[in-house]
């Protein structure tokens, strides 16, 4: 999945399928993972969220399903 790089001190990079409904996050640390059946407004307000990392920890890590890639 093609990432882009975002400005974040918690996220190096984001990613989005909106066909499969599957976000990909690579972290500062270079971890990668990616959460199932993230609707794309969901992904949307993550991207325009002041802060990735607070949006991140209280409407994603909590919510979806999530595998670790690397």
């Amino acid at each position: 999945m093609l990432r882009s790089r975002v400005t974040s001190s918690t996220f190096k990079s984001v990613g989005y399928d909106e066909e499969h409904q599957i976000l990909e996050v690579e972290f500062q640390t270079r971890e990668v993972y990616q959460y199932f059946k993230v609707p794309v407004e969901v992904y949307e307000v993550f991207m325009n969220a002041d802060s990735l990392g607070a949006y991140f920890s209280e409407n994603i890590r909590p919510v979806y399903d999530f595998k670790h890639i690397l």
